[in-house]
């Protein structure tokens, strides 16, 4: 996976002088996405421009994915060989390739891609960047769904890295995510191997959607039958491109990751899940969310109706949010697994939001485990960090309990560091 990460980052030597390399990833990024919906189109693509000469709108949606099976198609003439052919006309007819798209492709957009298109073609650079991109082979046969995961992280924390900025923000450790799903589906081992197991799970703070990504790999590991419907709502609009995008190409449905502020609007507030998890930012104020945020508290039984933090952390919201996400006991329980550093566990005095916040979690018996993590686990922060484990329907001999784990001895050291991190679990630590 590094060397084809290497050869699609090295494409970005092109664009040196044009851009500075902290601005490399809003060109390689949507490229590589644009290149993998091309690969995975090629098949059936005479098929969809005779259906669309028959049928549009919805009903073309609906033809095309039951003659297909894709979620997504494009309606252009345009494939990236025949884009080459006008090297002349190459920035209006990507611009109609692009637009060629069903609507609920709308990462490009996202990406502001079009003023990329337009600065490369002015510095003479698209023609070499786009036949570039042609040469790679990103068809699902050849780069399998995971592998294209970790070709977006290798790429977006390249890029992190270029821009100085942290790569944390961008995305959580392979290890830590892995911990993590493991620990939530630990309760339902049994029910998760049955045949055509159907399962949920949400993630209110999406990012790149690793985490969603790396639960459905899990799962699949464990019985290739069983299907996982993922689920995000994602602030930031780079981030939710790349995520949206890696959904669409591992099948899973595009109009189920969503583009918004988690606080502030619910996206998904009609619905609970059998599985959430977040990571959400560390120390990050409310202060954009306040209104909305403390309009919701007043509501009888609402998300934060039970206690507001701070408004310096908005970690204890996520928290909240989460717990008020899980499928209700009465319809089949549902577990979250959380993230936090070591504020939520003893910040605020007493009768304060935060002590509130605990009180209700703990008396309403939501609370099954927290394992403390060892340090420099994440790429941002080398601080001691916890998993909070929640659950609505303990087991009989659980209920009245909270399970404290220190799990701060079980890593090991990585041959190299990333950032903040050092230290990984690894499989042995991790069961």
């Amino acid at each position: 996976m590094s060397k084809l990460g290497n050869f699609v980052w090295g494409i970005a030597d092109q664009l040196r002088g044009v851009y500075k390399p902290h601005q490399y990833g809003g060109v390689i990024l949507p490229f590589t996405i644009l290149r993998r919906l091309d690969c995975i189109l090629e098949p059936t693509r005479d098929e969809v421009r005779t259906l669309a000469e028959k049928y549009a709108g919805g009903a073309l949606d609906v033809q095309v994915k039951r003659r297909t099976g894709l979620t997504f198609y494009n309606t252009s003439a345009f494939d990236f060989k025949l884009l080459l052919e006008d090297p002349e006309g190459l920035r209006a007819n990507l611009m109609d390739y692009i637009t060629g798209f069903s609507a609920n492709i709308d990462v490009f957009e996202r990406f502001k891609f079009e003023n990329e298109l337009a600065t490369l073609d002015e510095k003479n650079r698209l023609y070499l960047v786009a036949s570039q991109f042609a040469e790679v082979d990103l068809h699902p046969d050849v780069v399998s769904n995971a592998e294209m995961g970790d070709l977006f992280e290798h790429l977006i924390y390249k890029f992190a890295e270029a821009s100085n900025e942290e790569a944390g923000e961008h995305y959580t450790p392979r290890d830590a995510i892995r911990l993590m799903v493991d620990l939530l589906f630990a309760e339902d081992n049994e029910a998760l191997l049955e045949p055509g197991t159907v399962r949920t799970i949400y993630d209110p703070t999406a990012g790149t959607g690793g985490m969603l990504s790396v639960a459905e790999e899990r799962l699949l590991e464990r019985n290739k039958d069983a299907r996982l419907r993922l689920y995000g709502q994602e602030i930031n609009d780079q981030s939710y491109a790349i995520c949206k995008s890696d959904m669409i190409a591992k099948g899973q449905d595009a109009g189920n990751i969503k583009l918004g502020d988690t606080l502030a609007d619910d996206l998904f507030f009609d619905r609970t899940f059998d599985f959430c998890m977040s990571n959400p930012p560390y120390g990050v104020d409310w202060k954009a969310s306040q209104e909305s945020v403390k309009k919701e508290a007043l509501a009888q039984n609402s998300r934060f109706s039970h206690g507001l933090p701070a408004i310096g952390d908005g970690q204890m919201l996520f928290l909240s949010h989460l717990a008020s996400k899980m499928r209700p006991a009465h319809d089949g329980g549902g577990r979250a697994g959380i993230v936090l550093n070591g504020s939520p566990l003893f910040n605020g005095a007493a009768e304060s939001g935060p002590s509130q916040i605990r009180q209700w979690l703990l008396e309403s018996d939501l609370v099954e485990a927290i394992f403390a993590l060892p340090t420099n686990m994440f790429f941002n922060t080398g601080i001691a960090t916890y998993i909070w484990i929640l659950d609505n329907t303990k087991r009989p001999e659980r209920q009245g309990k909270v399970q404290l784990i220190d799990a701060t001895s079980f890593w090991t050291k990585m041959r190299k560091n990333l950032g903040a991190k050092g230290r990984e679990v690894d499989p042995q630590s991790r069961d």
